[in-house]
């Protein structure tokens, strides 16, 4: 009658002991992360993107105790990095950086995903700002005198972006609608070859973020106009395109995601990294030099940012008569 009793006691204690055993393997297979994590920008190195984000990588790899690694994977505009996540594996050691492109692509392109529900949104870092360039010695003065010289050279008027599609190039087609003028775009791979191209005379102006800042700053190009609600405060002489007669505002908030089905401890441990890291005093400078500022989203507000912005993005690409025939709606 007693040996069940005994049996039964000497399996509970053999399980016991088997789970305590399990116990530190488990904790240990767990812990994250316990290796290198790469994050994907969509930009070339050593500009507006890629500067910024590589002191943030460097915070984040002192919070997170593992190598923070920035891979570039420049050209379509930005979204290689988003598009990679669809065939990543979703454990949280390869993030891509998600630019305002991204969430126009079902309306360009025909895909098999959907930005705004196909990737775990992990924050929001940071917004850029924009402003059109020319050569220091082009007698175009001022935005003004761009969109005259446009409308009396239709057509001729070159323009260079860091590629088709993107918030830059759009932006600057709705400029050319509103003021009734036709531009030539140029597009090229990153703001590196942009800024090249323009200094060496192979296109006459071009559009893109505060990568041109330096050369500004150098007396070899000139700041004819800034995107944002206000003037600079690193550029305040330069007008609006607002007080330049556009009625047009632009800016584009970034941040980082993982693929789909990422563990949401996972997602909340980088989130949590990557705010502390972007709140740091370094990160904030390298921003500032290029004249741009930081834009918070949590993971929640920033895939609502996404949703929201994927409508916003139809209705554009619409107005505009830009849309690719076939992509999904």
């Amino acid at each position: 009658m007693k040996q069940p009793n005994l049996t039964r006691r000497a399996l509970h204690a053999l399980l016991l002991a088997a789970g305590l055993a399990a116990a530190p393997a488990f904790a240990q297979s767990d812990a994250f992360p316990v290796r290198p994590i790469r994050v994907l920008i969509g930009f070339t190195a050593g500009g507006s993107t890629d500067v910024p984000f590589r002191v943030l990588a460097e915070n984040a790899s002192k919070i997170l105790g593992q190598p923070v690694i920035i891979e570039n994977k420049p050209g379509a505009g930005g979204v290689l990095p988003a598009q990679t996540m669809q065939a990543t594996a979703p454990d949280g050691y390869t993030l891509a950086q998600v630019p305002l492109p991204v969430f126009r692509l079902p309306y360009t392109t025909k895909l098999n995903w959907d930005p705004a529900n196909d990737l775990s949104y992990v924050i929001g870092l940071a917004g850029y700002s924009f402003g059109l360039v020319v050569p220091a010695d082009s007698p175009i003065k001022s935005m003004r005198e761009y969109l005259a010289y446009a409308k009396a050279n239709p057509g001729r008027l070159s323009y260079g972006t860091p590629g088709a599609l993107t918030t830059l190039h759009l932006t600057m087609e709705a400029i050319a609608i509103q003021a009734g003028v036709e531009f030539n775009h140029v597009p090229y791979k990153g703001n590196s070859e942009s800024l090249q191209a323009v200094l060496g005379g192979h296109v006459m102006s071009v559009a893109d973020t505060p990568g041109w800042g330096p050369y500004v700053d150098q007396g070899k190009l000139r700041l004819l106009s800034t995107w944002g609600e206000t003037r600079s405060k690193k550029y305040p002489n330069a007008p609006t395109l607002k007080e330049s007669g556009i009625d047009m505002v632009q800016a584009s908030p970034f941040g980082l995601v993982l693929p789909k089905g990422a563990n949401p401890k996972v997602v909340a441990i980088l989130h949590d990294a990557f705010k502390k890291a972007m709140e740091m005093p370094n990160y904030q400078e390298s921003l500032a030099k290029f004249d741009m500022e930081t834009f918070y989203m949590d993971s929640a507000a920033y895939k609502q940012y996404a949703v929201r912005t994927m409508k916003t993005e139809k209705a554009v690409i619409d107005k505009l008569g830009l849309g690719t025939a076939g992509a999904a709606k």
